[in-house]
């Protein structure tokens, strides 16, 4: 900078800020030597001025229109450039670049990329043209840029001729993520897909239904709208207008498209939202137009223009409206500050920019910093003329606070991870080479080259601690979580209720529904115990069927009884098939109830046996006088059996159980029957438990009867078992999880079923078939009479009745029309018993007394 004071001396001067183009030197706008070149295009100039010969000619005229905000830009370059040189990223390498300005002109542009594919280290400025430029050196290893999308896809399809890496900070455009198109185009900032989904959120989530577009005449602007029109649309969103302004200020139609657009504005009265698809000086000249129409509305804003210093520095600005924008991620900006802090003694050889802005700054030495801008602007156009003194240095140093109010944050950090990118790149390249020689790579090669290894599909990046968007980690998807394409920024969830993924899946896939099918091991196994008790209670039938006549038979109540429970047993059995296979409506309210009435007719029946049992071997005249008013059969066995009917009805009426997909296991869906209330599944079952309990107790009050009498034990045992079964049932069948859970009931059915069934006819059975001696009414009497000698307390109270009983025995007692039956035939019984003791002609005394029907249970 010294340098540059000393060669500008006081003089008047007519602000030439650009010459017209003589050499392909004069585009470059700083250069800096090092091993590895990267170069660089910035719009440092809003415009080329056109040119005025005829016909006219094919050459590039001078740039006007100094941009601040571009000119920083340029600054990031060199700034990041500089760090990783000073930093050990790339050690004993050192980066050059080669920047230029394109004046925001795609043919500039382009002669720039034409310069950029030039052979290196040729003697003449020349481009070779080959088959395969694998082996192929250019004088740029990367190009960083451009700016704009309509520029950027100008220069891509030139770059891809050698695939040279090209990383943009700010072109957004869609079209350039189609890696057939632009393979070797990369971005540090995120597509105009997500920008205009955003803003249609936005306006959806704002009410907003009435709104008016404005883009550029250019592959962005168009896309852009394009895009954001089908996404409003998709949201219920219309447009009342959309306006196109040309590209380019060079266009010389420019003036009248704005005030067209203007005019549409003030028209559309009830569109109060615009969204405004623009470069900063489209939107510098459409305020500007618009405060001095009175125009105020709600100004949405995308990442072009939306953090523009440019844009505030309009008289009055706040007039317009509203600006609510979207911009580019934001990191830590302290050493740029620092750099801008001390730019006036960075070196300015070979930086024609700085030099410029330091000649524009001088001119505008005594202006205000609200006015600055301005005043450069105005300079740069070539129609002022002013003097330069002596205290430029000083008027530089005390406005590099104008800069850092200049600086847009989001651009600035996207223009650090293009360049660190790059130096990543070109780290692992050179690890095994020897990058001081310009000659150890290729350009192509960098695009295999990354910060990061990429991400596979079911994987995830996830962000360093480092502020680098380019470095990051692969992890894998979690469960239920899911990617498809490679570096994705986040996993993809799968539908929970349906859908499933293990780690790191690159799909979802469809949960299997699952339930207690009829080939299932388990189940086949359960039905093969429940045919088995069908086929003990078919066994049972038929054995006692053909020994209906025997006291055995007789005792156990007759054949209509045991028919009864022998038939609930059968149900019981046959309940557990409404348990398997795929649930229906139907099976869900049929299995419980089903169980529940058949289960409870069985214990009602046992109820009525135990009661009878113990009334006809009752010695307590309290306890017979009770036993007899109580017992009643047929109405224990109806009242028992119809309140679980009403229990069941209520239940099926109000809250009747239904099919149910569970899907809150993660791979699977189980179909199940919800039970529809668990109160009332509960008083089913414990209608059913009352039922049982009070069988218990009467079956243990005679549980000490004669041996072929002593049923009363075994119906204890059964109902002991029942209990057992039921009461391991409740914990068991609540943490019980999953298509088994209607196994536990079937088990728990199967468990007390048979415990019943085995206590109450097993033992019965092995009389019948293995003790036929005993199987007699003279053994039956004999044991009776046993059982009545040895107790006490009936003894004592029973000789004189027993003998006035003895001697009435063939006559019918006419005070016993009254009483139960199971009262007399139990004093019958043990009236024979004891008259078979006292006489020893068994066959005279049998004779004499009635054939009554000998029963207990």
């Amino acid at each position: 900078m010294a340098l540059l004071i000393t060669l500008i001396t006081c003089f008047v001067i007519p602000l030439a800020t650009s010459q017209t183009c003589q050499t392909p030197d004069d585009l470059v706008a700083a250069t800096s030597p090092g091993h590895v070149i990267i170069g660089g295009l910035f719009a440092i100039h809003e415009k080329m001025l056109s040119s005025e010969d005829y016909p006219r000619r094919p050459e590039i005229q001078k740039c006007v229109g100094f941009e601040i905000s571009i000119f920083l830009q340029t600054l990031a370059m060199i700034h990041s450039i500089e760090m990783i040189n000073n930093s050990t990223l790339l050690s004993g390498i050192k980066l050059g670049y080669e920047i230029y300005d394109t004046c925001t002109e795609v043919t500039v542009a382009m002669a720039a990329a034409l310069r950029f594919l030039s052979k290196f280290n040729s003697s003449r400025e020349i481009m070779e043209f080959k088959c395969d430029y694998s082996s192929y050196m250019p004088r740029v290893k990367a190009v960083i840029g451009a700016g704009y999308s309509e520029i950027t896809m100008a220069v891509s399809r030139m770059l891809n001729l050698q695939l040279m890496p090209q990383v943009s900070y700010e072109s957004t455009a869609e079209i350039l993520s189609d890696k057939i198109r632009f393979p070797s185009f990369l971005r540090t900032v995120p597509s105009d897909f997500y920008q205009t989904k955003a803003m249609a959120h936005l306006i959806e989530k704002s009410g907003w239904n009435w709104i008016g577009i404005i883009a550029t005449d250019d592959d962005y602007g168009r896309m852009a709208l394009n895009t954001f029109a089908v996404q409003t649309t998709a949201n219920n969103v219309c447009t009342a207008f959309k306006e196109v302004l040309p590209a380019f200020l060079s266009d010389n139609t420019i003036e009248v498209r704005i005030n067209e657009t203007l005019e549409k504005i003030i028209a559309e009265a009830q569109v109060n939202v615009i969204v405004v698809f623009l470069r900063q000086f489209h939107v510098f000249n459409l305020f500007s137009k618009a405060l001095e129409r009175n125009i105020n509305k709600i100004w949405i804003a995308s990442d072009n223009w939306s953090t523009a210093t440019k844009i505030t520095t309009i008289p009055n600005v706040k007039r317009i409206g509203k600006v609510v924008g979207f911009t580019f991620r934001r990191g830590n900006m302290s050493s740029f500050h620092s750099f801008l802090q001390n730019l006036h003694i960075f070196p300015s050889d070979n930086n024609k920019v700085l030099n410029e802005y330091a000649t524009l700054l001088s001119a505008c030495a005594y202006v205000k910093d609200s006015d600055l801008s301005q005043c450069i602007s105005n300079h740069s156009q070539g129609t002022l003329a002013y003097k330069v003194n002596k205290d430029i240095e000083r008027n530089f140093s005390l406005r590099n606070d104008f800069l850092w109010n200049y600086t847009e944050p989001g651009l600035v950090h996207s223009i650090q991870l293009a360049v660190l990118a790059l130096g990543y790149a070109i780290r692992d390249l050179c690890q095994a080479r020897d990058c001081q020689n310009p000659n150890a790579f290729q350009p192509w090669e960098q695009i295999q080259s990354k910060c990061s290894k990429e991400c596979s599909p079911g994987q995830m990046k996830k962000t360093t601690r480092s502020q680098h968007i380019c470095c990051y980690e692969c992890v894998n998807c979690p469960e239920n979580h899911y990617s498809n394409q490679t570096d994705m920024d986040h996993c993809l969830l799968c539908n929970n209720e349906t859908q499933w993924a293990p780690v790191r899946s690159t799909a979802c896939f469809e949960k299997e529904v699952e339930y207690l099918s009829w080939n299932d091991s388990l189940a086949i196994l359960l039905l093969a115990l429940s045919l088995l008790g069908i086929m003990f209670v078919l066994a049972i039938g038929i054995i006692f069927t053909r020994n209906l006549n025997t006291p055995v038979v007789k005792s156990s109540g007759g054949l209509l009884v045991c028919y009864v429970i022998l038939l609930c047993h059968f149900l019981n059995f046959a309940s557990t098939g409404f348990f398997i296979g795929e649930p229906q409506d139907f099976t869900c309210k049929t299995r419980q109830t089903f169980f529940g009435v058949s289960f409870t007719l069985c214990i009602s029946c046992i109820l009525v046996k135990s009661l009878k049992i113990l009334l006809a071997f009752s010695f307590d005249p309290k306890l017979q006088n009770f036993l007899k008013c109580l017992y009643k059969p047929i109405p224990i066995i109806f009242t028992c059996t119809g309140i679980q009917v009403a229990i069941c009805t209520i239940w099926l009426i109000f809250a009747a159980p239904a099919v149910e997909e569970n899907v809150s296991l993660p791979r699977v869906i189980i179909l199940e029957c919800e039970e529809g209330s668990i109160l009332a599944f509960g008083i089913m079952l414990g209608y059913i438990a009352i039922l049982a309990f009070i069988c218990f107790i009467f079956a243990f009050k005679g549980r000490k009867l004669p041996e072929n009498y002593n049923e009363a034990k075994f119906i204890t045992f059964g109902m002991l078992i029942y209990f057992i079964a039921w009461i391991t049932f409740v914990p068991v069948y609540a943490t019980t999880f999953g298509k088994y859970l209607p196994a536990v009931e079937i088990i728990v059915i199967l468990i007390s079923n048979y415990g019943i069934l085995c206590c109450t006819f097993f033992p019965k059975c092995y009389v019948i078939l293995y003790k036929q001696e005993t199987n007699t009414k003279s053994a039956f009497l004999k044991m009776i009479y046993s059982y009545s000698s040895h107790s006490a307390s009936s003894l004592a109270m029973s000789h004189v009745s027993l003998d006035s009983s003895s001697s009435n025995i063939t006559a019918t007692n006419p005070s016993s029309g009254g009483r139960p039956a199971a009262w007399q035939e139990s004093r019958d019984i043990r009236a024979q018993a004891f008259a078979h003791t006292r006489r020893e002609n068994a066959a005279s005394m049998s004779k004499t007394w009635p054939r009554k029907r000998i029963s207990s249970i």
